[in-house]
C-alpha cells in the first residue's frame, strides 16, 4: 500500500478511497501523535475543523469531529470556509490542530483531509508519517487508549470564524479598493461567501460568478481551472479586474480588463514590486518554483530583485520562505504566500493585494503585468518510462545539453519525474513557441528512447 499523505494531505474519491472510517481513524491517530509529541501538554486540546461545500464533506466532517472528540480533543466547527481561513483561525484562536476537508481544484467526487499544526502551519512530514503509522497499527487491531466521562472532547459550532477571517483580510490591506469594479469567480467553492464579502468591505464594486454552491457544482466549468466565464464577464461589465479561485480558495488567478489571463508568476511580479516599494519585501527576495516562467526570472533580474527557486509545490516554497525569512513566494498556478499575513497560500488575500496595487497606482492590470514577458512554454508528459533514471542517463543528458545550446540565454529546459505516475515531464521555454515545441518534441523522443 502506498503512502496515504501526498504533498497536500490525503486525497481520493470520497466514500471509495477516502472513507468515513479512514477520516475517523486518521483524526484519532493525529490526536494521539500530537499528544505524544507534547503539543497538548498542560492544557485541554482544541482543534478547528472546516470544509469546502462538497456533499461528501458533510459526512467526512462528522467522522473527523467524532474521531477528535473521542480522543479527548475539543472541536470548534467553523463550517464552510477556505483552507487559509482554517489555517488562520487555528493560529488566531490558539488551537492545537486544524483540519480542512477539501480536494482543492479536483472534481466534486474527490475529497481530502489536510492537517495544520499549532499556529496554522502545515504539519511536518515526520508528523504525517507518524500519524499514518499510528493509523495503520490501530486499523489492524491494536486498541486505542480512550478517555471517558469528562475526558471526552466537546463539540462547538464556531460561527464567528467567517467574520474574524474577513476582518483579518481587510485589515492587512495597505489601501482601500474604492473605485474598482471587480468580478469574482468563487468556483462554487469555499470562497463563495468570503471573497465577495472581503472585496466589498474593502470598497470594491463586486460582481459575482460561481458563488452558489450546492455540494455538487464545485469547480464545475468555473473557477481558476476554467477561466472562460470570468473572461467574458470582465469584458461584458467593463471591470478593472477578474479574480478566480479554486475549490478551497488557496489560489488565485486573474483576468485583466481585456479578458487576458494573468497567472501566478505575473501576480508575483506585481506584488514583488509593490512590496519592495513599501519596504516589506524582506531581503529583497521572492521565492518561486523551478517551473516558473523564464520571463519571471528575467524580469526579477532586470528589476534587481533576488529570486530563489524551490521544488514544485507550495509546501516547498513555504519551507524556503520560513527557513530564510522571506516574505513573498508562490507558484505559476496561483498559490501565492504573503508570509506576514498568512501561513499558507491564500487566494482571497492574493486577489485583494493585487487589487490594492491597482488602486494605489491607478494603473490598469495589463500595464502592471507588463513588467514581465511570459515566454511560450511547452510541456509534454512522456509516459511509461523509468523516471528514476532521468537524472543519470547519458543519452538524456546529451539531448538536454544540445537543446540548451540551441535555446541559449532566452530559453530553458526542465525535465522532471512525476511524483505520482510513471512518467517524465519535459518542459521547454523559448522566445518563439514553434522553437519551444520543436525542441520539446525532440527531447520527449530522446527520453522515450533512453528510458522506455
Amino acid at each position: 500500500m502506498g503512502r496515504l499523505f501526498g504533498t497536500d494531505g490525503v486525497r481520493g474519491v470520497a466514500n471509495a478511497d477516502l472513507t468515513a472510517e479512514l477520516a475517523l481513524g486518521l483524526s484519532v491517530a493525529a490526536a494521539h501523535v500530537l499528544a505524544e509529541a507534547g503539543t497538548f501538554e498542560g492544557h485541554r486540546p482544541v482543534a478547528v475543523v472546516g470544509r469546502d461545500p462538497r456533499a461528501s464533506g458533510e459526512f467526512l466532517e462528522a467522522a473527523v469531529v467524532a474521531g477528535l472528540a473521542s480522543a479527548g480533543v475539543d472541536v470548534l466547527r467553523v463550517g464552510v470556509l477556505p483552507t487559509p481561513a482554517v489555517a488562520y483561525l487555528t493560529g488566531s484562536l490558539g488551537a492545537d490542530l486544524g483540519v480542512m476537508l477539501s480536494a482543492s481544484h479536483n472534481p466534486m467526487p474527490d475529497n481530502g483531509i489536510k492537517f495544520f499544526a499549532r499556529g496554522g502551519h502545515k504539519l511536518a512530514d515526520e508528523l504525517e508519517d507518524r500519524i499514518e503509522q499510528t493509523y495503520r497499527a490501530h486499523s489492524s487491531g491494536e486498541p486505542w487508549e480512550r478517555p471517558t466521562g469528562a475526558g471526552v472532547g466537546r463539540v462547538t459550532v464556531y460561527d464567528e470564524g467567517f467574520d474574524n477571517y474577513v476582518a483579518h483580510l481587510v485589515g492587512v490591506l495597505p489601501n482601500r479598493l474604492d473605485g474598482l469594479k471587480i468580478v469574482i469567480d468563487g468556483a462554487h467553492g469555499a470562497a463563495a461567501r468570503v471573497s465577495p464579502e472581503a472585496f466589498a468591505r474593502a470598497g470594491a464594486d463586486v460582481i459575482t460568478l460561481g458563488t452558489d454552491p450546492d455540494g455538487l457544482n464545485i469547480n464545475d466549468g468555473c473557477g481558476s481551472t476554467h477561466l472562460q466565464l470570468l473572461r467574458a464577464a470582465v469584458v461584458e461589465h467593463g471591470a478593472d479586474l477578474g479574480v478566480a479561485h479554486d475549490g478551497d480558495a488557496d489560489r488565485c488567478l486573474a483576468v485583466d480588463r481585456d479578458g487576458n489571463e494573468v497567472d501566478g508568476d505575473q501576480i508575483l511580479a506585481v506584488l514583488a514590486l509593490g512590496m519592495r516599494e513599501a519596504g516589506t519585501l524582506r531581503k529583497n527576495t521572492v521565492v518561486a518554483t523551478v517551473m516558473s516562467n523564464l520571463g519571471f526570472k528575467l524580469a526579477m533580474e532586470r528589476e534587481g530583485i533576488n529570486l530563489v527557486q524551490s521544488a514544485v509545490g507550495d509546501r516547498y516554497v513555504l519551507e524556503e520562505m520560513k527557513a530564510h525569512g522571506f516574505a513573498l513566494g508562490g507558484e505559476q498556478s496561483g498559490h501565492v504566500i504573503v508570509l506576514d499575513h498568512a501561513t499558507t497560500g491564500d487566494g482571497t488575500l492574493t486577489g485583494l493585494m493585487l487589487a490594492a496595487r491597482l488602486a494605489a497606482t491607478g494603473r490598469p492590470l495589463a500595464e502592471l503585468v507588463g513588467v514581465m514577458e511570459r515566454l511560450p512554454q511547452i510541456l509534454i508528459n512522456v509516459p511509461d518510462v523509468d523516471k528514476s533514471r532521468v537524472a543519470t542517463s547519458p543519452e538524456v543528458a546529451a539531448a538536454v545539453a544540445e537543446a540548451e545550446r540551441e535555446l541559449g540565454a532566452t530559453g530553458r529546459v526542465l525535465l522532471r519525474p512525476s511524483g505520482t505516475e510513471p512518467l517524465v515531464r519535459v518542459m521547454v521555454e523559448a522566445a518563439d513557441i514553434e522553437q519551444a515545441r520543436a525542441v520539446a518534441e525532440r527531447l520527449a523522443d530522446a527520453v522515450k528512447s533512453a528510458l522506455g
